[in-house]
């Protein structure tokens, strides 16, 4: 049994460290020695990673790997992802060389609006409080202009403001629902700096509002806050080509391979249990490449899992048809991206990563992102279709496998070449491991 610990906070790090390694490790001395590892050597850059959040006592690495070939809007890309699955950039590139050679994806922004709202508790009559909507919402957006000036000169700011009654679902339960345009930021602080604003104009106005009772001054904010959910900043992206042009493994032809990839999503259109899987695998690209560029795959991932359930059954992020022999695949995807504010210019690997694509705008991120994540379906479905899911995941596991049992150069190479005629699981693996060693 542990002891709380009172001021942890406070204690420099490697205070923190030695309560943290003599209080729930039995080897004290390894675990701070592993800690230790992972810091830069670069005092200065260990620093900046120290201070972006509390309590920092280390580096958790994970791998930045890049998936060339990326041919979107006629312009040829390299995409950076960072991620710890093993097969998820050799299927990104891949399929970016087979769409490359057939015309690449196709990507635009369909819109980029983001939202906000102030939620309040009023007990009154509804329809006075309209009419103090219409001359609040002008003041709403007076009094926040010192937040939104410098936003509106780049071409940004607020969109509107309504005020929404949700009195069936709470009793008493309104919102002020605003919109919101941040162009390149992702915007999250601009946008609660606004509602908080609203909020207080919301109540100082109550007060001031003729027409209401004493109880109807006293409205109540709840909170203020964005909202994660963007059904209105939207992007799509897309790949086509002739049927007959999708011939590639020889023990398919491109007709029945292009059926049976449609019949595959539109079983994840009617299948939840299917539709979560593949939804994952789109995932896996998206967050990626989100990860790698210092943006919230966090937000995106419950942005985006909320947008699958619109309809209200969860259901396939991807679309594919068959029509005049052109085979066509698609998504269309909520993604609330910056590439100014946030780490985009504190972490000096997304720094990187964002000029390794060329500086791109929130819009052109957008693009890349659900490229990402069309071309990690592709590849997935592509698997599950003809050869099986696990042929190629095992494969690049497979290095995974050797690290966990130690195996020594030697023995890589030898079970590297031995694997690529047979199949991998974890116990045929071990199984050659033990051969080789006895």
């Amino acid at each position: 049994m542990t002891k709380t610990i009172t001021g942890f906070s406070k204690l420099s790090k490697s205070e923190k460290i030695d309560w943290l390694v003599s209080t729930y490790f039995t080897d004290s001395k390894s675990a701070k020695t592993l800690l230790k590892q992972y810091w830069n050597a670069n005092e200065k850059l260990q620093q900046l990673h120290d201070e972006f959040i509390e309590n920092t006592i280390t580096n958790y690495y994970l791998p930045l790997g890049v998936a060339p070939n990326f041919l979107i809007n006629n312009k040829l890309y390299t995409i950076p992802m960072a991620i710890e699955e093993s097969s998820v950039v050799a299927a990104a590139s891949k399929a970016a060389k087979f769409w490359y050679d057939r015309g690449g994806f196709k990507a635009r922004v369909i819109s980029t609006q983001k939202i906000g709202q102030v939620h309040f508790m009023y007990h009154g009559d509804v329809t006075k409080l309209n009419q103090f909507f219409t001359t609040l919402k002008p003041k709403l957006i007076e009094d926040s202009r010192s937040i939104t000036k410098n936003m509106e000169k780049r071409g940004g700011g607020i969109l509107d403001i309504e005020l929404k009654n949700k009195t069936k679902d709470i009793k008493g339960y309104y919102q002020l629902h605003a919109t919101f345009e941040t162009l390149d930021a992702m915007g999250a602080n601009f946008i609660n700096s606004c509602l908080e604003q609203f909020a207080k104009t919301l109540k100082n106005q109550a007060q001031c509002f003729d027409l209401f009772s004493a109880e109807e001054k006293d409205i109540e904010v709840i909170m203020s806050i964005l909202s994660n959910y963007v059904p209105d900043c939207l992007v799509r992206a897309e790949v086509s080509c002739k049927v007959e042009e999708l011939t590639e493994n020889p023990n398919i032809s491109a007709q029945e391979f292009a059926e049976k990839f449609v019949q595959a999503v539109h079983i994840a259109e009617v299948e939840p249990f299917r539709a979560v899987t593949h939804n994952k695998g789109i995932m896996n690209g998206i967050d990626a490449v989100v990860l790698a560029t210092g943006n919230d795959f966090r937000a995106v991932e419950a942005g985006v899992h909320a947008y699958a359930s619109r309809h209200g059954k969860y259901s396939s992020l991807t679309h594919a048809k068959i029509e005049n022999g052109i085979f066509t695949f698609w998504i269309e995807i909520p993604l609330a991206l910056g590439t100014v504010g946030g780490l985009t210019k504190l972490h000096p690997l997304v720094r990187l990563a964002l000029e390794l694509l060329g500086e791109p705008s929130a819009k052109e991120l957008m693009q890349i992102v659900a490229v990402a994540g069309l071309a990690q379906n592709f590849a997935a479905l592509r698997s599950l279709t003809t050869t099986g899911i696990q042929e190629g995941h095992m494969k690049m596991h497979l290095m995974n496998i050797l690290n966990q049992f130690e195996a020594t150069s030697e023995e890589k190479v030898k079970l590297v070449e031995y694997f690529k005629t047979n199949t991998v699981t974890h116990s045929a693996v071990v199984e050659e491991i033990e051969k080789l060693r006895h």
